[in-house]
């Protein structure tokens, strides 16, 4: 390919395979930008959509300045958030694995006396257990597979724990309640550089947890989260309510919108509620390269720790 002396500005609209379309272009001198697909589709909708009708959009588009590109992370934070994604693949393989075993012990009437069925009790157990093939074989790989993820996840931690020693966000991240070593890490990745957000509810409003709104006139509809940010930001976020749901600080909101929703609804909108005001905390944390402090109302008194 050959190297143009003047820029060429190219389009490509987000997909599988985008950022590595931007990435060759760049090399040879290309502006690149990468439009969001959704907002594409609500400046220009189609009756007929076609790649020669979309290349056509982006085309017209750019020519007017008016793509509506997406913020795309520095190969260094890319790594960092896939070295973070893969830690969490391999932990939900891994819980796949400990249902399964625990599906075969309730299905051939096995109790289990101890909490940690995975761990020297439990390893004794289940060696001492009668199975037929081939659920038996079954088991045994699956210990097997267990242990492997185990040291593999390990290992991810560890390197976390080295680098994110360095990273400049995580140190006041662990001081926001819910927020350890590995979900800090997750969050500080997932969010990038905080200056790109120019206020709290831009941050809110990219993780996702927000309801969606649907409005015609004076109606006001409010529907379930729009889930539209990246997923792993929202899981670090909803992992750091669920820790923080039990903190003296947020203990008693909580459990205040917990009752008033009822059992059935009250536990999840009050975790999403937590996580939506952990992620304001977190603007205010980053924005101001400040520790966690908690907002306290003129006239109330913080809630004592045991």
């Amino acid at each position: 390919m050959a190297v143009y002396e003047e820029p060429i500005r190219g389009v490509v609209e987000s997909m599988n395979g985008a950022r590595y379309v931007h990435d060759e272009l760049v090399r040879y001198g290309w502006e690149v930008l990468v439009a969001d697909a959704v907002r594409v589709k609500g400046l220009a909708p189609l009756a007929c959509k076609t790649d020669k009708v979309d290349a056509s959009v982006l085309a017209e588009l750019s020519f007017r300045d008016l793509v509506p590109a997406i913020w795309l992370p520095t190969p260094e934070l890319r790594a960092e958030r896939e070295r973070s994604r893969w830690r969490l693949h391999l932990v939900k393989h891994r819980a796949i694995l400990k249902n399964r075993v625990h599906s075969s012990l309730i299905a051939y009437g096995h109790q289990v006396p101890m909490a940690d069925l995975f761990g020297v009790a439990g390893r004794r157990l289940l060696a001492s257990l009668d199975f037929p093939e081939p659920w038996l074989g079954h088991v045994k790989a699956s210990l097997e597979l267990i242990d492997d993820l185990e040291r593999r996840i390990g290992e991810i931690e560890n390197w976390l724990r080295r680098s994110g020693a360095d990273h400049r966000y995580l140190p006041l991240l662990l001081t926001c309640p819910g927020i350890g070593w590995i979900t800090g890490y997750k969050i500080a990745a997932e969010i990038g550089d905080i200056n790109r957000f120019a206020s709290p509810v831009k941050l809110t409003g990219y993780t996702g947890l927000c309801p969606r709104v649907s409005q015609s006139g004076e109606i006001d509809c409010r529907g379930p989260i729009s889930k539209h940010g990246p997923r792993y930001l929202r899981w670090g976020l909803m992992e750091a309510a669920i820790a923080a749901s039990s903190h003296p600080l947020y203990r008693e909101r909580y459990q205040r919108t917990r009752r008033r929703l009822g059992r059935q609804r009250g536990p999840k909108i009050a975790q999403i509620e937590l996580a939506r005001k952990l992620s304001e905390a977190i603007w205010y944390m980053l924005t101001r390269n400040q520790p966690f402090k908690p907002f306290v109302p003129a006239g109330a008194v913080l809630p004592l720790t045991a």
